[in-house]
């Protein structure tokens, strides 16, 4: 299925409707990444919460491979 970003109705203004305040080109987009970013941030946080030493194991495997690179 096409979607058309422009519509067939001739506008006086040159703006695309990308550029109109509520209208997005691709529809309900926002609304997916907004879901799927609380999903992630939920499932981090529960993660946390859950096990407790997994934050302290990323940090030190981050900064003894960034302390790696630097050598």
């Amino acid at each position: 299925m096409t979607h058309r970003a422009r519509r067939k109705q001739r506008d006086t203004s040159r703006a695309s409707p990308a550029d109109e305040p509520g209208h997005d080109v691709v529809p309900l987009r926002g609304d997916f990444l907004e879901f799927l970013g609380l999903v992630l941030a939920v499932g981090a946080l529960a993660l946390v919460v859950v096990r407790p030493e997994l934050p302290e194991a990323f940090v030190r495997a981050l900064s003894s491979s960034t302390a790696g690179l630097v050598r």
